[in-house]
């Protein structure tokens, strides 16, 4: 079960480093964000610059602490592939160009912080694990459903990395061996029915299906657009997420048999359509294991947002020391 009593209360910073934005997070010694920056990631201009702007913005935060020599460290954390080890990102395919980066090491150069490196699903779920909804639980599953469809497992405490740090691809399990051809090369993924696209796509098929007017079909049609009408009682769009739960509870369920683990936490963009797409899981979850499993599974959303990755990086960061 995880201990909050064994930190080492410290005021830290907390970076996301995403494909689009920045966001940055002073965190006290109560596990509060009291101060913010957010800036444009510019992939393109490459990670040096955005280095440069990220240390920046982590001294003008370190002017907000009581005193700028109590900041102990930094966390931060990236998509993926990466090395949490050598702190190095291997090639993120939403960050063009970004080959190999010691990242880590640029950051703690530019600083003078010390700095840990993580997975930003991973940095998520020690995030709800330790300040959000896994609170007193022993294990934790945290799905990522926005995108892309990942997650992150914390077994007794510890993240399940598995020997080739590649565990948790649950977008990637198969739900239908005939359904869409997934990005990944495969056909019938749980990604290809939950993702931000594939809500996108169905919803479009949907309409195409029913031969909606034309003054029905936005000329871009996006997820949130999906959940967007669907909270307004769009029936094709009320059927998509549901075709979406199901496959989530789906997978869910194998989970649950597979480690006889009872929480599973779901975050990011679709997520934030709440029971729309949790009720359909929920249900969907004793169709698809025993009984007796099903009944200890719960499935929530996330307490914390965007500030689980920040505040996840908050606790590496007081783990440097």
């Amino acid at each position: 079960m995880n201990d909050l009593a064994s930190e080492q209360p410290a005021w830290v910073i907390g970076i996301d480093l995403g494909a689009s934005k920045i966001a940055l997070g002073l965190v006290d010694p109560q596990n509060r964000v009291i101060g913010r920056r957010r800036l444009p990631t510019l992939a393109p201009a490459g990670p040096q610059a955005a280095v440069a702007r990220m240390a920046a913005a982590v001294a003008e935060l370190r002017q907000a602490a009581p005193d700028e020599r109590c900041v102990a460290g930094i966390g931060i954390c990236s998509p993926g592939p990466l090395d949490h080890r050598s702190g190095v990102l291997i090639e993120p395919p939403n960050l063009t160009g970004w080959r190999d980066i010691p990242l880590r090491q640029m950051v703690a150069d530019a600083t003078g912080l010390p700095v840990r490196l993580e997975h930003d699903a991973k940095a998520a779920a020690l995030g709800e694990y330790y300040y959000g909804a896994g609170r007193g639980a022993a294990d934790m599953v945290y799905i990522v459903v926005g995108t892309g469809v990942g997650a992150a497992m914390i077994i007794g405490g510890e993240l399940y990395r598995g020997p080739h740090n590649s565990a948790g691809e649950v977008g990637h399990i198969t739900i239908d061996p005939a359904g869409d051809r997934c990005a990944c090369g495969n056909v019938g993924c749980v990604e290809t029915f939950t993702s931000g696209p594939a809500l996108a796509a169905r919803y479009a098929r949907a309409l195409a299906s029913r031969h909606a007017p034309q003054a029905e079909r936005p000329e871009i049609i996006h997820g949130e657009l999906v959940t967007q009408r669907a909270a307004m009682g769009d029936p094709l769009a009320l059927g998509v997420l549901a075709e979406a739960g199901e496959a989530l509870g789906t997978a869910i369920a194998s989970l649950a048999m597979l480690m006889d683990v009872d929480l599973y936490v779901i975050g990011s963009s679709v997520a934030r359509c709440g029971d729309l797409l949790l009720e359909p899981a929920r249900a969907a979850v004793p169709r698809h294991c025993f009984r007796s499993v099903a009944s200890r599974v719960r499935i929530v959303c996330s307490e914390l947002g965007d500030d689980g990755p920040i505040l996840g990086c908050a606790w590496l960061a007081r783990q440097l020391g």
